[in-house]
């Protein structure tokens, strides 16, 4: 079975768009992200004091409006580049990015404030994601997303908690990064084709294209319907048992013949560097692994990217974060995270809006 990765690297670039070259080369909108968001109303160079957090407030205790107007789609920005990038901590650098672009701006000249909030930072994720390309392919074993540690409520919103999985987030990684872009913009948060059409720097109609491209790319490779957070409650919770009894005929119970197991160390710490395919390889392994993890440490719920999920703990920091992707009731992916630069948002929760 091919991994994700590889299905994306044989895909090659296929659009004659322009789409044909999307990792390796720097387009128009690269080199303005560049130099600043020429074409927009009347943008100017002077930086701001605290480019993504909560910008200091003016004279008299009172915010201005570009702060206000930021700060007011501050989450909605954030999720929007983490969903196009899968990294949390890049999708804060392109927030203080959008932030030092967005002050320059003459606000009277922007009709929409939200959506032009929204295609600052669709350029500069566009720009991260390429840049993220390069960085993946050197890196040790599989690459994972960064997990979220997010609120239950979370799951209320199922097509937002569905875009943020980890299953999904690995379905995203597939697509090229304008595909990716449309997608999220889209499907995720119902934005118009011309509305998206300025954000990638594509026509309307070629748009469209990518869109419907993207759409049935996804629709081949996502989970098979969607899954309540009951049933990955309870996939992990018999997960959970099997592996710290070690019962391997419950594991296998649970796990699709076809299950594949990812676990990314970035180099950093144990992992193994290839896909596990197969239930009886991935059950074997995981008894072994997981019990001895257990044996040490403790396995905790967690609700992680929106759904439940496990959190390995030792010495009283997290050691691996384990979500699952469940497909007809049965596990069909297993993710193990043990790169501790990816822990960082698990501290506290993250809110993510659309």
């Amino acid at each position: 079975m091919k991994s994700e990765h590889d299905e994306r690297n044989e895909r090659g670039e296929h659009d004659e768009h322009g789409e044909h070259n999307e990792r390796g080369e720097h387009g128009e909108h690269d080199e303005r992200n560049e130099h600043g968001e020429s074409g927009e109303p009347g943008e100017n160079s002077e930086p701001a004091a605290d480019p993504a957090g909560q910008p200091p407030a003016a004279d008299g205790g009172r915010t201005d409006p570009a702060t206000e107007t930021f700060v007011a789609h501050r989450n909605l920005l954030f999720t929007v580049a983490y969903e196009m990038l899968g990294s949390a901590v890049d999708a804060e650098d392109v927030l203080q990015e959008t932030w030092l672009r967005w002050v320059g701006v003459d606000l009277d000249a922007v009709r929409d404030r939200r959506a032009y909030l929204v295609r600052i930072t669709t350029r500069q994720a566009l720009s991260r994601l390429r840049t993220l390309g390069r960085r993946k392919e050197s890196y040790v074993g599989p690459w994972l997303p960064e997990p979220l540690l997010t609120a239950p409520d979370v799951a209320e919103d199922v097509e937002l908690a569905d875009s943020v999985s980890m299953a999904m987030l690995l379905v995203l990684e597939t697509l090229t990064p304008t595909e990716r872009a449309v997608f999220v913009l889209r499907e995720v948060f119902d934005l118009g084709y011309d509305e998206i059409a300025e954000a990638v720097d594509k026509s309307p109609a070629a748009v469209r294209q990518i869109a419907h491209r993207a759409r049935a790319h996804v629709a081949a490779r996502r989970p098979r319907g969607l899954v309540s957070p009951a049933e990955t409650r309870d996939a992990l919770d018999a997960f959970r048992r099997a592996a710290e009894t070690g019962d391997l005929q419950g594991l296998l119970d649970i796990l699709a013949p076809d299950v594949v197991f990812l676990g990314d160390g970035g180099g950093i710490r144990q992992a193994v560097l290839h896909p596990v395919v197969g239930a009886d390889k991935v059950a074997r392994l995981l008894t072994a692994g997981l019990g001895r993890m257990a044996a040490v440490g403790t396995l905790r719920p967690a609700h992680v990217n929106g759904y439940p999920a496990l959190i390995l703990g030792h010495d009283g920091a997290i050691d691996t974060v384990v979500a699952v992707r469940i497909d007809d009731g049965l596990i069909t992916g297993l993710y193990a995270l043990r790169n501790p630069e990816k822990m960082s948002h698990l501290r506290q929760e993250t809110t993510l809006r659309r």
